[in-house]
């Protein structure tokens, strides 16, 4: 099985998840605003031998927290550079999704709406389909004021993720297609896992350089290595 170590710190959960061997290792806690304070030593518990032994670090791209995508990203891309692996971004929209399918919550065929609180009276949302056991991407991710939410799909949903917190503010058309609500789901490093071995194998990598979160608005950009100036 191909070594992937994940991170994701896009939310108020911070995880960590390793594969290998046929297993698979997860540290995750409900940390809100110490992901900075978690994240290494996580790491070296996941890693105590460093990882020369990985092939690729998987990393939530985004949307999500941008204090906690940030320290993702350079916690990713540090690890990359160093070790000289290729990264592997993932969508936490769509690792949610990957979480509700684990967690029995979507099956194959279902239409999922993944969401996010952005803090900010928004939410971010992304629409998915469950084929063959993974959630496949229906629209791109997206902002909006919850009362502006327009789904693309007329069929039943499930709905997950912070972004519920709007549920009453969302138009009656959208929440008359969730079949089920799960505004407790938040994503977690072992559902990046099964989409980054799926990117991993179809050769869909990034060098360290381009490690890069997600943020959805534009008013919020990532300097990428390049970009950043003499390292210390």
């Amino acid at each position: 099985m191909t070594s992937i170590l994940a991170i994701d710190t896009s939310t108020d959960a911070c995880s960590v998840a390793l594969s290998g061997s046929n297993t698979v290792r997860v540290l995750l806690e409900h940390a809100p605003r110490r992901h900075n304070q978690l994240l290494l030593g996580m790491l070296r518990e996941l890693l105590p031998q460093g990882p020369g032994n990985l092939d690729a670090v998987a990393y939530g791209s985004g949307p999500g927290s941008f204090t906690g995508l940030r320290i993702t990203a350079s916690a990713a891309q540090g690890i990359c550079y160093a070790a000289q692996l290729p990264a592997l971004p993932v969508s936490t929209l769509a690792a949610q999704v990957q979480s509700a399918i684990r967690l029995g919550l979507a099956g194959e065929g279902d239409w999922v709406l993944s969401t996010l609180d952005a803090h900010i009276g928004e939410l971010y949302w992304g629409l998915y389909r469950v084929v063959d056991g993974l959630p496949q991407a229906a629209s791109a991710a997206s902002a909006c004021h919850p009362g502006e939410l327009v789904l693309p799909v007329k069929e039943s949903l499930v709905a997950v993720g912070s972004g519920l917190h709007y549920l009453e503010q969302m138009p009656g058309n959208c929440r008359d297609l969730f079949s089920t609500v799960h505004g407790e789901l938040l994503p977690s490093a072992e559902d990046i896992l099964p989409l980054a071995q799926r990117a991993f194998l179809a050769g869909e990598w990034q060098r360290a350089e381009a490690v890069c979160p997600v943020y959805v608005r534009d008013e919020v950009r990532w300097k990428k290595l390049a970009e950043q100036g003499p390292r210390g």
